[in-house]
């Protein structure tokens, strides 16, 4: 008993030494507190600039020919024969009816015959006058019978001319039996066929023929915005997209606007020219077209990924500051560019916005930025 009590004794201060250091140990030792702390989150960020956008209005359109003539006869008669194809293309001068010209030959041969007349009543006045003028210098005739003679002649030349126009007037009815086409393009169906009665001037039209490369694309556009197409800035080029979504491959050109207000819809037309060369585009035809409505110098846009729609609609983004601090921005934004946002206050150009990353930061935390700028931009470059 007595020699345990010797073993303690020289024990005890052993390990009371052990654990002061093994406390001392525990106490001064921040390296290893720090080592178990997490790393920064790492984020990618997009240092904002500005740029000079154009923005455009998508408004309702209809698409219309270029050029359009209804074939109305000028004549009376039976139609005899039709030379085209329905839905063919058609040139101008091209020959599309034929009326009976029966009837026209007969008047043109008639008007001819009168001609005839008149021409040998004209050239018999005439010697009668020379003769009577000769005789009146040796005083054989009376100053009324010369006077008579020479209005005889004149009268008779008169006649000429009247039977003149009527030849002509017959050889041009004569030519409206054969109806050619006026313009050229692609006519449409034949509303009449070979034995109808055809009469001048009538209201239902024969047939239509409409050119439609290239055509026009008539906009309704807001009288209020007219003030702002007198912008020089502003580009002429139209883009349009079809009824389906699809959007046309060609661009068009602003040609001009009108000068009245449709009451009814407060809209004013303005018309676009497209070559259309595919005649994809056909009249009467439904489009939606993005006409240039305004020109900002000094635009700033945001990446679309990097707006946060909060619950009661605030829109907000995440800034990394000089000292790499998330902090919390409300932006005011207007409207979409492609994949941005047009960004109306909130921000400035050259912050830094996080891009993607955003679910593991929070406000007032530090984080480990990465610059994709040149990233992004080179990709929209190639998305273009």
């Amino acid at each position: 008993m007595g020699k345990m009590k010797t073993q303690l004794r020289f024990q005890l201060p052993l390990l009371l030494s052990v654990f002061l250091v093994l406390g001392g140990c525990g106490d001064n030792n921040p390296a290893g507190d720090a080592a178990m702390q997490m790393p920064p989150p790492a984020v990618e960020v997009v240092t904002l600039s500005t740029q000079t956008v154009e923005l455009t209005d998508l408004l309702p359109a209809r698409v219309s020919a270029f050029r359009s003539a209804e074939i109305r006869p000028q004549v009376n008669g039976i139609i005899t024969k039709r030379f085209f194809e329905e839905g063919a293309i058609i040139n101008k001068g091209d020959k599309l009816y034929q009326i009976d010209p029966s009837l026209y030959q007969a008047q043109l041969e008639s008007a001819e015959a009168q001609l005839s007349v008149a021409e040998a009543n004209a050239y018999a006045a005439k010697l009668k006058a020379d003769r009577y003028k000769a005789l009146s210098k040796k005083s054989a005739i009376s100053q009324q019978e010369l006077d008579d003679s020479e209005a005889l002649a004149k009268q008779t030349q008169a006649q000429v001319k009247a039977a003149q126009a009527a030849v002509r007037s017959a050889k041009v009815n004569l030519s409206y039996t054969e109806i050619t086409a006026p313009i050229s393009g692609i006519i449409s169906r034949s509303n009449i066929t070979e034995g109808a009665l055809v009469s001048a001037q009538q209201g239902n039209a024969l047939t239509t023929i409409r050119q439609i490369s290239p055509v026009y694309v008539d906009i309704q556009r807001p009288a209020a915005s007219l003030i702002r197409m007198k912008n020089p800035a502003l580009s002429r080029t139209i883009t349009i997209e079809l009824d389906d979504g699809t959007e046309h491959k060609e661009t068009g050109t602003l040609q001009f606007a009108d000068v009245s207000v449709d009451p009814s819809t407060g809209t004013v037309n303005v018309r676009a020219l497209f070559d259309n060369e595919d005649g994809s585009l056909l009249p009467g035809m439904f489009v939606r077209a993005k006409v240039p409505s305004s020109h900002i110098e000094d635009a700033l846009t945001v990446p679309q990924r990097a707006i946060i729609r909060q619950a009661n609609s605030v829109t907000t983004a995440l800034v990394v500051n000089d000292d790499n601090i998330a902090e919390l921005r409300v932006v005011a934004i207007t409207r979409a560019l492609n994949d941005q946002w047009l960004v109306k206050s909130g921000l400035q150009a050259g912050e830094r916005v996080i891009v993607t990353g955003l679910q593991k930061v929070q406000t007032g935390s530090p984080v480990t930025p990465e610059d994709v700028t040149k990233k992004d931009a080179s990709e929209k470059s190639q998305d273009k």
